[in-house]
């Protein structure tokens, strides 16, 4: 058997220490599935004494993982420190300067510099691998970048921030409203310490555009991304959409039509009965379409330390065979600067809105939305307090900036009490 290949982990949080395990827990099994021993030979983190519950004390220790990156005996730098910047971009920069591999679980690093990284890595002929910077421990990237290889990616959706679809099934099933689950997820520790990277949609708009770039052969554009989170979704709208036939989620889609890339990350309504209807708790769930294959649905755990740790090793294993590819499946120098779509696909929507109990109050509203080309598909109105009454309508399928102008024309027609609420439902 040939050499040991030899990691240099930086990082030792949930993730790290759960890469740690696998390596020393499987030993055999990985070097009898690779074709070569794997081992870590040295280790960085913020603190020596910490108790990890892993046992580092045959490694090295690198207090700057700078350092680290650039050791002699190691051959491949698995980045787990986080950060779209700093210590992690620092590290993972001098690894590939130093002609090393690199793993990563990196999201928001790659979605911010991930065109740079990818041109430096295949100019100095190493490989930058980051499975388990989306879906945890779902293999999407593996499943776009090699076993649907022969097809033309027509559209990426999925719910992949397992915290945002914990707190959407939580309301439903509880009833209970977006306050009590939040505090209920900062109690639990769901909830990064910047909260907004997760119930903003960031955090699930990085993933997303990782996989559009892979997906339509262009290069990552974060900025380009429609991001809504999911802070004014209210137990009413959960309930009033569940009562339609639909669940909420934090739903994010790419596709590519005559206008260029479309690509958002917004909470949407799907039909109960589909995959992402029936998707609960704090599991992802990515669906891919292709020309030839159809869609095909990948379903599991987004986050966590076995399932994170399982996508690295799945990365390291792959260096030690020898598969070697393009950081976003074609070289970085071919990957097309994305054309943003200004003009999303036309999709029916759901309106939510407050309207005084006054006479003609409702077709004063149908009107608006008949006079900008917006058909009604459904309109229901619910118990009513002694001047407003909650009005529910799903459209048929309508351009979003003609919706746009019927809800900029609803506010000047002196019946709507407050500003409404428009959320895209999404064909599965």
């Amino acid at each position: 058997m040939p050499t040991p290949l030899r990691l240099g982990i930086a990082g030792l949080g949930t993730v790290g220490v759960g890469t740690v395990r696998i390596v020393q827990r499987h030993a055999q099994m990985l070097a009898a599935r690779a074709g070569q021993a794997i081992e870590i030979t040295a280790v960085s983190a913020r603190s020596r004494n910490k108790d990890r519950g892993v046992q580092l004390d045959g490694y090295a220790w690198e207090d700057d993982p700078v350092a680290l990156a650039m050791r002699e005996d190691v051959d491949v730098f698995v980045e787990l420190i986080g950060g779209e910047d700093g210590p992690a971009k620092d590290a993972v920069e001098a690894a590939v300067s130093a002609g090393k591999d690199v793993v990563t679980a990196n999201k928001a690093l790659l979605a911010m510099h991930g065109q740079a990284l990818a041109e430096a890595a295949e100019a100095k002929g190493v490989t930058l691998r980051y499975e388990a910077a989306v879906a945890g421990g779902i293999p999407v990237i593996k499943a776009l970048t090699e076993g649907l290889a022969g097809n033309e990616i027509t559209r990426v959706m999925g719910v992949m921030n397992g915290t945002c679809n914990y707190i959407l099934t939580r309301m439903q099933s509880a009833g209970l409203d977006y306050t009590t689950v939040f505090k209920e997820c900062e109690e639990l520790g769901y909830l990064e310490a910047d909260p907004t990277l997760d119930v903003g949609g960031i955090d699930a708009g990085h993933k997303l555009a990782l996989l559009a770039a892979i997906a339509f052969g262009t290069k990552v554009d974060y900025g380009a991304l429609t991001i809504e989170g999911i802070e004014q979704i209210t137990i009413e709208d959960i309930e009033q959409a569940a009562d339609m036939g639909y669940r909420i989620k934090l739903l994010g889609v790419a596709q590519k039509s005559g206008n260029g890339l479309e690509a958002r990350m917004t909470p949407c309504l799907v039909p109960e009965s589909s995959p992402l209807g029936q998707l609960e708790g704090p599991t992802n769930m990515v669906v891919l379409e292709g020309d030839a294959v159809g869609q095909i649905v990948l379903r599991g755990a987004g986050a966590g330390e076995g399932p994170t740790a399982s996508a690295v090793i799945a990365d390291v294993c792959d260096l030690a065979r020898g598969i070697r590819l393009p950081v976003f499946g074609v070289a970085a120098k071919a990957l097309e600067t994305p054309k943003e779509n200004a003009v999303e696909t036309p999709s029916a929507y759901y309106l939510r809105m407050e309207l005084f109990d006054k006479p003609g109050a409702l077709a004063r509203i149908a009107a608006v939305l008949g006079d900008s080309g917006v058909s009604i598909d459904r309109m229901r109105q619910y118990g009513h307090s002694a001047e407003t009454a909650p009005v529910l309508i799903v459209t048929h399928k309508a351009a979003r900036d003609a919706l746009d102008t019927a809800l900029s024309a609803m506010r000047q027609t002196g019946v709507v009490a407050s500003a409404p609420v428009a959320l895209r439902i999404e064909d599965i």
